[in-house]
């Protein structure tokens, strides 16, 4: 029996067309790091279609939500409060 699928990371970005290597996701992430409060679908690093990809499946709460929940995490610097 089939069930749903198990997203990762590297598959995140190979869909977002990115490279997927562990190494590039995260020289990806160090050098795109987001202000606290650019919201990561609205920020500059992506095209149009990425963009309208991360909005898409991140407002229908689908498959790729936790997926995108992390990337969103780690493309944040970490503040002290």
């Amino acid at each position: 029996m089939l069930g749903e699928p198990e997203y990762n990371m590297n598959e995140l970005f190979a869909q977002l067309g990115l490279e997927s290597s562990d190494e590039a996701i995260d020289k990806f992430i160090e050098e795109n790091q987001l202000a606290k409060e650019e919201k990561l679908t609205e920020a500059h690093i992506w095209t149009d279609n990425q963009r309208a990809f991360l909005r898409e499946e991140w407002y229908k709460d689908a498959a790729w939500v936790e997926i995108i929940d992390e990337l969103n995490v780690r493309l944040h610097p970490h503040y002290d409060a």
